[in-house]
């Protein structure tokens, strides 16, 4: 993972089957634009998360397109119904080509 760069999740560790639960993502990441510029002068290269996807025992949540526009340490919150007990997959791509990932499992009580 590029050094500064964390994501950060909260999944309930427990619900009972056909719940609803809310989860939060929020990923710390600078994010250039690519517009701006050092100060020599030159630009620096564009790098955003250009998308994140959210995936529940391999199937898709959610899957989010983002645009240069996007705010420095992207957070998103969303619901998801837990039919079973899993494991939820979080992923994010990065402009450079960088991928980072984590995981959250989830109990059925």
């Amino acid at each position: 993972m590029a050094k500064g760069v964390k994501p950060r999740v909260k999944v309930p560790k427990t619900a009972a089957a056909g719940d609803v639960i809310t989860i939060k993502t929020l990923i710390s990441h600078k994010m250039e634009s690519g517009v701006r510029k050092d100060g020599d002068g030159n630009v620096i290269p564009r790098s955003i998360i250009n998308r994140f996807v959210a995936d529940f025992n391999g199937q898709n949540v959610i899957d989010v397109t983002l645009e240069p526009a996007i705010s420095t340490n992207p957070y998103f919150q969303f619901d998801a119904v837990v039919p079973e007990a899993g494991e939820f997959k979080f992923t994010w791509y990065d402009d450079d080509g960088s991928v980072y990932e984590t995981s959250k499992k989830i109990k059925i009580a």
